[in-house]
């Protein structure tokens, strides 16, 4: 039996009269739709969801990157066009939903290219597809580990899938070498997490585990949340209880927002310090927190608070806004760095669709993007992050922090990029661990 939300989108798709076709400046978006029209065409297939906070802004990236490729002439002579296909990832983890999308997109609309956004067991589903109908997928959003292992233990399998944004592996690389160089910065030795209780954030937690004592941190607080979780008091008073000169916040989803409001009201005497706290990483931040997010320090994107890290960096901010009256989300340049550098170049260099040569052109790719100076795959088809965070050079992907500073988000890691802009580490005015510093 369908329930009335299927069911208003079977009649409304039905009543759209199955095709809608939007052409602009050359690219044909074709959303919930019949198969497109076009033969000659280059077919990027969506996979998100459509109207979601992060779904939304991955179709929109990647209108915008195909409008631009198809202003400058196309590739191998063809308009490239956006074929959308919602998963409604959202509002439930459907494995059967998302793998009825990509499934159309792979054989109805017999799109050459996926640009997909999903998470846990339905991205290694997905990966399974892509490997069985020999279709390049680039992926954003899931931090599973496997997916990449899986193109190192199979490669003739799985050589189809890659990543884009950062998996476990190194989302866990970039926070420990952020901790490292707070320490060198300040001095500050005792650490602590809080942590949501998902499953995205074990790995993280088990790492820091092991990695925090074997370097010679003091961990000295280890918690987590149930989802849902809005009153932060005990979680604070625990951590200034034991010391915690750092807490390192693993909150990816609502609990950003008063985590950050409790911990100024209360005047806690810690640095929240990277991590992940996805609700502290944008500028609209700093009105949700009235303000409160001041002197947090938190990984976010260059294109969504303006820094100018590339020469790609602005000019690609600038366009997204002028199109869309929005500013970019962090998947937006996932998604637009995807089509408009990566997928682009390895097009040219390769000078084919043919498949195997795509994969082989991807493996080589060395380009400048939004959020890289020179993007690199790795052997795994996995981002190539920074390993010595100490090395002058800054040109390989990275795990970037930002601290508000009076409304702002100003770049403090990796070290060279804070000297690079000329900041330094904010403290509150509160009394704190950093009352001791020089």
């Amino acid at each position: 039996m369908l329930d009335s939300k299927a069911l208003t989108k079977i009649q409304s798709i039905i009543l759209i009269a199955i095709i809608v076709v939007a052409a602009v400046g050359g690219v044909a978006y074709v959303l919930w739709d019949g198969p497109s029209q076009s033969s000659d065409t280059i077919k990027i297939g969506v996979l998100a969801d459509l109207d979601g906070l992060q779904g939304k802004p991955i179709l929109q990236a990647a209108q915008l990157a195909v409008e631009e490729i198809n202003a400058e002439g196309g590739l191998l002579g063809k308009k490239l066009e956006v074929i959308g296909e919602d998963t409604d990832i959202e509002t439930e983890e459907d494995t059967a939903k998302i793998n009825f999308a990509l499934t159309r997109l792979l054989t109805y609309h017999n799109v050459d290219f996926v640009l997909g956004q999903v998470t846990g067991e339905a991205a290694l589903m997905c990966q399974e597809l892509i490997a069985e109908h020999k279709k390049i997928m680039i992926q954003m959003g899931s931090a599973i580990d496997t997916l990449n292992q899986r193109v190192l233990d199979d490669y003739d399998k799985y050589k189809y899938f890659f990543s884009v944004s950062w998996n476990t592996t190194s989302l866990f690389q970039g926070m420990t070498n952020s901790i490292v160089q707070c320490r060198e910065i300040t001095g500050f030795n005792k650490i602590g997490y809080l942590s949501e209780d998902l499953s995205w954030a074990k790995g993280i937690m088990d790492g820091l585990d092991t990695f925090l004592p074997q370097n010679g941190f003091d961990l000295v607080y280890q918690g987590k949340f149930p989802l849902g979780t809005m009153d932060f008091s005990s979680y604070f008073s625990a951590a200034e209880a034991a010391g915690v000169e750092i807490l390192l916040p693993l909150i990816a989803l609502d609990g950003g927002i008063p985590f950050v409001k409790e911990w100024y009201d209360r005047q806690s005497p810690l640095l929240i310090f990277g991590g992940v706290l996805s609700q502290a990483s944008i500028l609209d931040s700093w009105d949700w927190t009235d303000g409160k997010c001041d002197n947090v320090i938190t990984a976010a994107f260059p294109i969504m608070m303006g820094y100018p890290l590339t020469s790609k960096t602005l000019p690609a901010r600038e366009a997204f806004i002028n199109k869309w009256n929005e500013t970019p989300k962090q998947f937006t340049a996932y998604s637009y760095d995807s089509i408009r550098f990566i997928l682009a170049d390895a097009i040219k260099r390769a000078n084919t669709l043919e498949t195997d040569s795509l994969i082989e052109a991807l493996e080589e790719t060395s380009i400048e993007t939004t959020q890289a100076r020179n993007f690199v795959f790795t052997p795994s088809h996995a981002v190539m992050m920074k390993k010595d965070i100490f090395d002058s050079n800054i040109d390989d992907m990275l795990v970037l922090l930002f601290q508000w500073q009076d409304g702002e988000l100003i770049p403090v890691f990796p070290k060279m990029l804070m000297e690079e802009a000329g900041a330094s580490y904010t403290f509150p005015d509160w009394p704190g661990p950093w009352d001791d510093l020089d």
